[in-house]
């Protein structure tokens, strides 16, 4: 059984007015690499500087914290994505919701 806990981070671009979510065993690890212009040759390097504006953990298995990751972005929607920040000082809310993608899902 593995120690490492895996987590779903969302990211804000003030320069885009965008959102990126994505999941990692390392927040601060990943925002440094999004941040990094030599490291991050993807969608987010265009958008520099991120900010993290939420995280929560979900499991420590990466494929649940997948899952969820991929739920949040096929949702396609910025309400959400807002709701979801609006929610962080709420760990109910992030219960829930992990239980209802992972149980249905």
């Amino acid at each position: 059984m593995s120690l490492t806990m895996f987590c779903i981070y969302i990211l804000y671009s003030h320069i885009a007015d965008k959102y990126y979510v994505g999941q990692t065993d390392d927040v601060h690890r990943r925002l440094g690499e999004h941040n990094h212009p030599l490291v991050n040759t993807k969608f987010t390097a265009k958008y520099t500087p991120w900010n993290l504006v939420l995280s929560f953990p979900v499991s420590n298995e990466r494929a649940e914290s997948m899952r969820i990751e991929k739920f949040i972005k096929h949702q396609k929607s910025r309400k959400f994505i807002l709701e979801l920040i609006q929610n962080k000082e709420n760990p109910e809310f992030f219960v829930k919701l992990i239980k209802d993608v992972l149980v249905v899902g």
